[in-house]
């Protein structure tokens, strides 16, 4: 039995998405569970929407996921010769015929006289080469749809060279698997209707065709197809959101794949070990942006604080938060704080703000201005209790808690009512870690500061009203 070979071949005319990073995925862990070899293969031949960015993309997109080929990249434009020499032998055996009529046209060339096409072709009239499609039933065992099968008189002949000698997708995909010795052929439901015609070809090139597993396609939360609103964007842009590549190729995999247990969180080397096309469902698999937020927390909040510092930098960096002078004793203890309720790095950047902001004008959430800043009291208890935590001999969290509470009791209110207009001040959020935890880090100048750009505030909203 010939080892296997897969081949993932992206067309260079977009970004690589997340629906052709799947295929990857699907594709190299199928090679690495059978000891098989993963090729990789750009299908370039489309001149006018191929470009060397989107080139640079997919191949950026891969690397990030770390998706190594065995064999590739290769370029489909460089195997055209070939591609052209395989359509002229399949016209040569009769398997193909010249066809005079003009593109779009219905074509009427399938029983011309051979003598007369090669008159016509001999005085330099332009043809096209089509294959010529036999009746009868064109069907295959697929890996995860099972028995599928395609009535010859459903498919029309279809063309294998344009009139400028210039070979179609369908003949250049076939010629290339040939060659490159695939054998099994592991892609999108959307080429389901590309199957019949490519088994046809084979055949008539006198090659067994390749196993094939079409999987089906990715749908939005709506049971609708996987669109940019979904999140069908890029595989660089999820990189540059701020999520993990363990966290995305593991999402990726598990989409529409199940190991066969309850297991959510695999390492790549157990994917590979488990990975089978048995488990892959036949129904579109859905994209939870929701569970990616979540496999990707977990991943971060397995890293050490050392790890989680190296990845965050470069984004306090980029945002123009970051001070090399920070103490690095106190820039751990924050992001310890932080790291536990971060979903993707750049979560950091804006739940991490209020430390690394040296300035204190931060704008307050909205919402959560509406709903905490009011009271008749509000303005009194908290002008007592910056003069209260002003008055804090140790600025420690346990010492700024009973600050707060004193401050509540003293004013007969719900201590709650004190401590989220104090989180809006300091963070400009509704939501933060432990609140007296960030009083600590921030600092009593930073606070206090903060508190009396909240008095400020309070002050101009009286006024106004």
């Amino acid at each position: 039995m010939p080892p296997v070979r897969v081949r993932f071949a992206p067309s260079p005319t977009g970004y690589l998405h997340v629906g052709g990073a799947r295929t990857a995925i699907f594709n190299w862990l199928y090679a690495r569970r059978l000891g098989g070899v993963f090729v990789l293969r750009v299908e370039d031949t489309d001149a006018a929407r191929s470009s060397e960015p989107m080139v640079r993309a997919i191949l950026d997109g891969m690397a990030w996921l770390g998706m190594e080929a065995d064999e590739g990249p290769f370029f489909q434009s460089q195997a055209r010769e070939r591609h052209v020499a395989d359509a002229h032998a399949l016209l040569a055996r009769g398997a193909a015929y010249r066809c005079f009529c003009p593109p779009g046209e219905p074509c009427n060339c399938r029983h011309l006289p051979p003598q007369e096409a090669l008159q016509r072709a001999a005085a330099g009239e332009p043809f096209a080469v089509r294959f010529r499609v036999p009746e009868g039933t064109i069907g295959w065992e697929d890996r995860v749809h099972g028995r599928t099968e395609f009535e010859g008189k459903t498919l029309e002949d279809f063309v294998l060279l344009r009139s400028d000698g210039s070979p179609t997708y369908m003949m250049s995909v076939v010629s290339d698997d040939v060659a490159m010795e695939i054998t099994d052929v592991i892609r999108g439901d959307d080429h389901l209707s590309n199957t019949p015609k490519q088994i046809l070809l084979y055949r008539a090139l006198g090659k067994e065709p390749p196993s094939f597993a079409h999987l089906p396609l990715i749908l939005g939360e709506d049971k609708k197809r996987l669109s940019k609103r979904h999140g069908a964007v890029s595989v660089l842009e999820y990189r540059d959101r701020g999520y993990l590549p363990e966290a995305m190729f593991t999402f990726l995999a598990m989409l529409g794949w199940s190991p066969g247990d309850d297991r959510e969180m695999l390492s790549r080397q157990e994917l590979a070990e488990a990975f089978d096309l048995s488990g892959v469902g036949r129904s579109g698999a859905i994209f939870d942006l929701k569970k990616l937020d979540w496999l990707n927390g977990q991943l971060l909040a397995r890293l050490s604080v050392a790890e989680f510092a190296d990845l965050v930098e470069p984004r306090l960096q980029a945002a123009g938060l970051w001070d090399a002078g920070w103490d690095p004793a106190w820039f751990a203890r924050v992001l310890a704080l932080l790291q536990p309720r971060a979903k993707t790095l750049q979560d950091v950047v804006t739940q991490g703000r209020p430390f690394f902001d040296a300035g204190d004008v931060l704008p307050y959430d909205p919402q959560a201005a509406a709903k905490h800043l009011k009271g008749e009291q509000l303005a009194e208890a908290m002008a007592a209790l910056r003069a209260r935590f002003a008055s804090e001999p140790a600025w420690e969290a346990t010492g700024l808690e009973g600050a707060l509470r004193e401050t509540a009791e003293r004013f007969a209110m719900p201590w709650g009512k004190l401590i989220h207009p104090t989180r809006l001040a300091v963070t400009g959020q509704g939501a933060s870690p432990g609140l007296f935890e960030v009083l600590e880090l921030l600092g009593r100048e930073r606070t206090l500061a903060r508190l009396d750009r909240l008095q400020e505030h309070l002050l101009q909203a009286s006024q106004t009203s």
